[in-house]
């Protein structure tokens, strides 16, 4: 019997490893060098790590690597940066040497397919598509992309990721939380205390989905206070955890 191939892209998809809940995750996006010291079972990293040795390293001993691109910024620092034409760049991002994307455009999507195929290819278990939450800045990216725009391009990346075996991870974009959270495999908020944001992931930790929240502190000295410590509690939302980094994500953090 033949099995059609959309069968086999969906069901495939759903057999691929994700983060559980309680799983000891690291994210680290800046430094030379990956600090594999750090207890954890997954570590987050740049897709375009050059610290082969600590891969290889993390690899071996077991952990479960999930691979940070940007989805919707250009960066003109990245290997593929000149893949991208005039017309796919807008504004700059608020606060990031980075260009908002046009999410609407084929050449922006062929880039992606191949940044998902790398991480593929490279032997990442999940991938982070950073920078997907772009239509709520509205006329400030450079175009008018809508809601509905965000939530079919979030909807086509979770959907290219799973048909590589990827686990997918949905990065903030809290208010697509009831439209997006079926397609996603694990969510990475930033700081949903400070905005009070977090009871918007019970529709992942209640489909037993892993959340895993960053609140950023100024100092690798820095000493939680009482209100900070009691981010690291939360009684309605048992699947998620919340740690401490510095806003340059170093392989530094503070757990509760």
């Amino acid at each position: 019997m033949t099995i059609p191939l959309l069968f086999l892209v969906f069901f495939g998809a759903s057999l691929a490893w994700r983060p559980q809940q309680g799983d000891r995750f690291q994210w680290q996006l800046s430094g030379e060098h990956i600090d594999t010291s750090v207890d954890a079972d997954i570590y987050d990293i740049d897709l375009w790590t050059k610290d082969q040795t600590g891969w290889n390293y993390l690899k071996s001993h077991g952990k479960k690597i999930i691979c940070y691109f940007s989805a919707g910024s250009y960066d003109h620092n990245r290997p593929d940066a000149h893949l991208f034409h005039s017309s796919d760049k807008g504004n700059k991002m608020n606060g990031w040497d980075e260009l908002w994307l046009d999410i609407r455009s084929a050449n922006v999507r062929k880039i992606m397919l191949a940044r998902l195929d790398m991480a593929k290819s490279k032997g990442c278990d999940g991938v982070e598509p950073d920078n997907v939450d772009g239509y709520a800045d509205g006329q400030n990216t450079g175009f008018h992309f809508t809601a509905h725009d965000q939530i079919e391009y979030n909807r086509w990346l979770a959907t290219e990721a799973r048909a590589r075996h990827l686990a997918v991870g949905l990065k903030n974009d809290v208010d697509q939380i009831a439209q997006l959270h079926s397609n996603f495999d694990w969510a990475l908020n930033e700081q949903c205390h400070k905005y009070h944001e977090c009871e918007g992931y019970r529709s992942f930790t209640e489909e037993g989905k892993a959340v895993f929240n960053v609140e950023y502190i100024h100092s690798t000295s820095h000493q939680l206070t009482s209100s900070e410590r009691a981010f690291c509690t939360h009684p309605n939302l048992p699947g998620m955890t919340t740690q401490f980094k510095l806003e340059s994500v170093t392989s530094f953090r503070i757990l509760c």
